[in-house]
């Protein structure tokens, strides 16, 4: 078995469009989808290592400083799974999507980290 990273994006359009709906229909929405991300977390529970958590604002660090940027990243779950696929497969149908705003879910494999050899 191996962790990999679920990464939920969406975009800034998807977001505003979601904020122009009707404050009631909008809170309907969220009340569904909760309980829709409730019911995939327990559905997934032997699978998720780290429920993770919605991203707030993000900082860059680089040569030039740090400066605030804006990218799709939104969330972030880690599960484990025999293989790439399979952790995939676990996100079909996910209520980031189907749901709320969100465009897709990214998985990656978390690697190891490479030992020193002496």
């Amino acid at each position: 078995m191996k962790n990999y990273l679920a990464m939920f994006l969406g975009t800034p359009g998807g977001f505003e469009k979601w904020m122009a709906q009707d404050e009631a229909k909008r809170k309907a929405l969220e009340a569904k989808g909760m309980a829709a991300w409730h019911a995939w977390m327990t559905k997934h529970a032997a699978q998720v290592v780290d429920g993770g958590g919605p991203l707030g604002k993000t900082k860059k660090v680089s040569p030039s400083g740090v400066a605030d940027v804006r990218n799709g990243m939104s969330g972030f779950t880690v599960v484990r799974a025999e293989s790439h696929e399979a952790a995939a497969r676990l996100f079909e149908g996910h209520p980031h999507f189907t749901i709320f705003p969100g465009e897709s879910v990214e998985i990656m494999e978390i690697l190891p980290v490479p030992t020193q050899h002496r």
